[in-house]
């Protein structure tokens, strides 16, 4: 099975990342994407624009509902189920995510999503 990690697209890449997946619609500010030493940049496993941008105005707050809606919109995504299939042969998977938050972004519901299908599909 796949190991997801998950780190800011600012740390420095290291061996131990296996492929890089930059899982964010915008690109962040600041950073050259030559950069960030990704090998795909997933746009389409996001949270809608809506979303993101309501979720944005209070993180901390609506953290709770901003997980249950983006987990309904990853169960009913096509996107979602085609990058499993892209990222399952590899043995390790890091999510780069560019929030400052390690404790409210997306990426960490993403990953909890992504293990829980890998497993199923056992």
């Amino acid at each position: 099975m796949t190991q997801i990690k998950l780190k800011r697209i600012y740390e420095d890449p290291e061996p131990t990342d296996g492929y890089r997946v930059f899982v964010d619609r915008l690109w962040p500010r600041g950073m050259k994407k030559e950069a960030a030493h990704f090998d795909l940049w997933e746009k389409d496993v996001t949270p809608s624009p809506e979303l993101r941008k309501w979720f944005h105005q209070a993180p901390d707050e609506r953290w709770n509902e901003f997980a249950a809606l983006y987990s309904k919109e990853l169960n009913g995504s096509e996107a979602a189920k085609a990058f499993v299939e892209k990222i399952s042969q590899y043995p390790i998977v890091t999510l780069l995510y560019a929030s400052k938050s390690p404790d409210h972004n997306h990426a960490l519901i993403l990953k909890k999503y992504l293990e829980e299908l890998m497993v199923g599909d056992r």
